[in-house]
C-alpha cells in the first residue's frame, strides 16, 4: 500500500503535472489545522528531487502564509481522479514569499501573469509518500472556473490591495499572514 520516498522521481513529477488540483495542509501549535484546495492552470512547479513552488493567489483566507509564519511544516496531496489510481502526498518544509521579497522575481517569472498574485511558496521536500488510491472517485475534468482571475482582474491591483487589507492581513485564527512590511505597508 504507502510506499516511502526520498525524493520526487520524474514519474512523480510527470504525475504531479498532470493533476488539475491538489491540497495544501498547515497548522500551528494551536487554532485550526488549514486544508486548502488549489488548482489554476499552471500554478504549481516542481523544481527538483527536493523542491517545489507554488503560486497561492488571493482568496478569502490566508491561512497558509500565517501558519507558515509560525510553523513551517506543509503537505501537498496530489489524488489521481483520471487513470491509474494514486495518491502521492509531499512532506515538508516551507515558506512564502511576498512581493518585498528578494526571491520574488525569480520565481515569479515561473508562473503565468494571473491577477491578484499573493504568495509564491517555496516548498523543501522532505518525502515523498505514495499510496493506492483506490477510494478515490473516477471524475470528469469539465477545465479551470474563471471566476478568481476574473474577479482579481475587476478588482484591479489597488482593489486587491485594499482587499488584503480588509480581509487577508490576519488568519481565522487572529495570526498575522505576513502582508504587511515592517511599515505597514502591504505587498
Amino acid at each position: 500500500m504507502a510506499q516511502h520516498h526520498a525524493s520526487i522521481s520524474d514519474r512523480f513529477a510527470a504525475f504531479i503535472a498532470a493533476q488539475p488540483l491538489f491540497f495544501v495542509a498547515t497548522a500551528t501549535e494551536q487554532g485550526r489545522i488549514n486544508l486548502s484546495p488549489k488548482g489554476l492552470d499552471d500554478t504549481f512547479r516542481v523544481l527538483g528531487p527536493n523542491r517545489v513552488v507554488w503560486l497561492n493567489l488571493t482568496g478569502s483566507g490566508n491561512e497558509t502564509a500565517a501558519h507558515l509564519g509560525r510553523n513551517d511544516r506543509i503537505t501537498i496531496m496530489f489524488c489521481a481522479f483520471s487513470g491509474a489510481p494514486m495518491i502521492l502526498r509531499l512532506y515538508g518544509h516551507a515558506r512564502a514569499l511576498h512581493h518585498r521579497d528578494g526571491e520574488w522575481a525569480e520565481f515569479d517569472a515561473l508562473f503565468p501573469d494571473y491577477p491578484g498574485k499573493r504568495q509564491i511558496v517555496v516548498v523543501e521536500v522532505d518525502s515523498v509518500i505514495t499510496s493506492c488510491g483506490f477510494a478515490v472517485p473516477l471524475m470528469d475534468y469539465a477545465g479551470q472556473r474563471p471566476t478568481l482571475p476574473a474577479w482579481a482582474e475587476g478588482k484591479g491591483a489597488e482593489g486587491i490591495e485594499q482587499y488584503w487589507r480588509d480581509k487577508n492581513l490576519v488568519s481565522f485564527d487572529g495570526l498575522p499572514t505576513g502582508l504587511l512590511d515592517e511599515s505597514g505597508e502591504v505587498g
